[in-house]
């Protein structure tokens, strides 16, 4: 089964161009990105910066009977008001969903959360780099794509610096959610990432993630694998690609993605 994204396609293309185009804002630090992994970065973008990370990605599910495929855009804008505060607006973007049923398509655009990220000016324990992040999630999507209420997430976000060019990322959080049936519950968030920088241009990453760790009766469990690699094209461009393994049903059974992200 093929999925052809010509709108998807036209729209990344264009938002790199654009990207690849705008002028360089006056930072002496190359930009800091929350992708493609899935623990966020604990640093700001800076007073008046404004951020554009996106991307294309694919998501398999095989352990299921439809065999359902869906690509989307993820996309986070990010709009620092101060050196430690920034405003977020973040959504899945565009989606497409097919299966092997006889099911209808489902086309439409994802939901939005709307955010802000807090970075700790003092380093924390062992030299820690330290984020709070705080998300409302609005059903504001498409009919099949929208979740059933409001949903709040708070994350917290520990980066340290290691030996030979590695550093370690650690990301916990909660989530507050609604079931279709319109009860409220929480489930926990939390990420693990090792990177290492090759050269000044150039890294890759391993990550275990769970988006959701589900309460009883509630949104099941999600556990994944993930590794990708970061290519600093220059301070302010960056390209992306990374390839998600889920490790339990609950969890799509591939995911693969590549991404842009550029800030002036």
């Amino acid at each position: 089964m093929n999925i052809q994204l010509p709108a998807i396609a036209r729209n990344t293309i264009l938002c790199s161009v654009f990207a690849a185009c705008l002028p360089t804002p006056a930072s002496a630090d190359p930009i800091s990105t929350d992708r493609p992994d899935f623990v966020e970065s604990s640093l700001t973008v800076g007073t008046g910066t404004f951020q554009i990370e996106t991307s294309v990605a694919m998501e398999r599910r095989d352990g299921v009977d439809d065999r359902p495929q869906t690509l989307a855009t993820p996309t986070l804008l990010r709009l620092g008001f101060s050196e430690n505060w920034e405003a977020r607006l973040e959504t899945d973007g565009l989606l497409l969903q097919r299966s092997d049923a006889s099911t209808p398509q489902a086309d439409g655009i994802g939901d939005i959360a709307l955010g802000v990220k807090y970075h700790v000016p003092s380093p924390g324990p062992a030299d820690a780099s330290l984020a709070v992040l705080f998300h409302v999630d609005l059903p504001s999507g498409s009919r099949a794509f929208r979740a059933s209420g409001v949903g709040t997430s708070l994350r917290g976000v520990a980066e340290w610096e290691l030996p030979h060019d590695c550093s370690l990322g650690l990301m916990p959080g909660l989530a507050l959610n609604e079931d279709d049936a319109g009860n409220r519950y929480v489930s926990g968030i939390f990420g693990i990432t090792v990177a290492h920088a090759w050269t000044p241009q150039f890294r890759s990453f391993v990550e275990l993630a769970s988006e959701e760790l589900g309460s009883a009766g509630h949104g099941d469990t999600q556990f994944s694998f993930d590794t990708g690699l970061v290519w600093l094209i220059n301070d302010n461009l960056q390209l992306d690609t990374a390839a998600y393994a889920g490790l339990n049903r609950s969890t799509p059974d591939i995911t693969l993605a590549i991404g842009l992200s550029a800030r002036w």
